[in-house]
C-alpha cells in the first residue's frame, strides 16, 4: 500500500482516504462518494481495529463481510481496498501509540478509557501508509472526528479533513454496523435516541436553551420509547473543544450513547 501511494503521488494523483471497520452501510458509502469528489482516488481502509476495544466490548463477534463490503465499494466509486491484517498494522513487540490527551477524556472516553487511544494510533498508520491529500469521516462518530482533527493538525499532517453528515434511515435512525444486533422490538424501541434529539432541537428552537431543563425531556423520551434502556450520557457541548455548555449556544452538538437491549447505540445533532 505505501508503494502504490507513493506510485500515485509521484504521477500527481490526488488520493482521498475513508478509514472504516468493515461491513458498510450506505453512510460509509456516502463518505465514499464525497472522497471521490475530493480526489482522484479513493482508499477505504477495512481494518477491525483491535486496540479501541475492550477486554469486555464486542470485537470478536463485530460484524464482518469483506467480500460484500469490496462489491459495495466499488459501486460507490471507491479506487482501492486496504484491509491488512492486525499483525501488520500490530507486529511483535509494538510499543508506539498516540494519544490526544484533553479531548479523549469525556464523552465516550469517560466510559470507554483507551478506547480513543486506539483510534489515533491506528489512523496515524493509515495516515503515514497511504498519505492521503484528504481523508473523509463521518458526523455519526461526532467525538472521534473532532479528536482525529486535533491529532491531524497536531502532528502536522498536510490532509484537508473533511467531517460529511450523519446518514438516516428513512424513520430516522443514525445507520451503523451495530444495528444489525437489533432485533424487531430493538430495531423500534432504537429510535429513542433519535426521537430524543428531536425533542431537544425543538425545545431549542422554541427558545428554551438550559441544557439541564433539555437533558431532563430527552430522558423523558427515550424511557417512553425503550423503557428497558440504560443511558451512558447525554452530553451538550462546543463541537470543536467539546467542553461542557451548561445553555445551547452557536456551535453547541447534543451527543448521547444509549444502551438498548444490550446493544450500545451513539448519535448526536447540532442544535444550533
Amino acid at each position: 500500500m505505501q508503494s502504490v501511494a507513493r506510485r500515485l503521488a509521484a504521477r500527481g494523483k490526488r488520493i482521498g482516504l475513508v478509514p472504516t471497520m468493515g461491513y458498510l452501510h450506505e453512510g460509509h458509502l456516502s463518505l465514499i462518494r464525497r472522497a471521490k469528489k475530493e480526489a482522484e482516488v479513493v482508499i477505504t481502509s477495512i481494518f477491525v481495529n483491535p486496540t479501541q476495544f475492550a477486554p469486555n466490548e464486542d470485537f470478536a463477534r463485530y460484524p464482518r463481510d469483506e467480500k460484500g463490503d469490496v462489491r459495495k465499494i466499488k459501486t460507490a466509486g471507491g479506487d482501492i481496498v486496504f484491509a491488512p491484517k492486525a499483525s501488520e498494522i500490530y507486529p511483535a513487540d509494538f510499543q508506539t501509540y498516540v494519544n490526544v490527551e484533553k479531548l479523549s477524556q469525556t464523552l465516550e472516553g469517560s466510559v470507554r478509557p483507551g478506547h480513543f487511544r486506539g483510534v489515533t494510533t491506528v489512523v496515524a498508520q493509515l495516515f503515514n501508509i497511504t498519505r492521503p491529500d484528504v481523508v473523509v469521516f463521518g458526523m455519526k462518530d461526532f467525538q472521534q472526528s473532532v479528536i482525529l482533527r486535533q491529532m491531524t493538525e497536531d502532528l502536522g499532517y498536510p490532509i484537508k479533513y473533511v467531517v460529511a453528515p450523519t446518514v438516516r434511515e428513512s424513520d430516522g435512525l443514525a445507520m451503523s454496523s451495530r444495528n444489525k444486533y437489533l432485533d424487531t422490538v430493538a430495531r423500534r424501541e432504537a429510535l429513542c435516541l433519535y426521537y430524543a434529539l428531536k425533542t431537544a432541537r425543538q425545545m431549542v428552537a422554541a427558545g428554551k436553551t438550559r441544557t439541564a431543563i433539555i437533558a431532563q425531556e430527552m430522558r423523558a423520551v427515550i424511557r417512553a420509547t425503550c423503557p428497558t434502556a440504560r443511558i451512558d450520557y447525554i452530553a451538550f457541548t462546543n463541537m470543536r473543544t467539546l467542553e461542557s455548555v451548561r445553555n445551547v449556544q452557536r456551535g453547541t452538538v447534543v451527543s448521547l450513547a444509549v444502551r438498548v437491549y444490550g446493544v450500545r447505540l451513539i448519535d448526536n445533532m447540532k442544535l444550533r
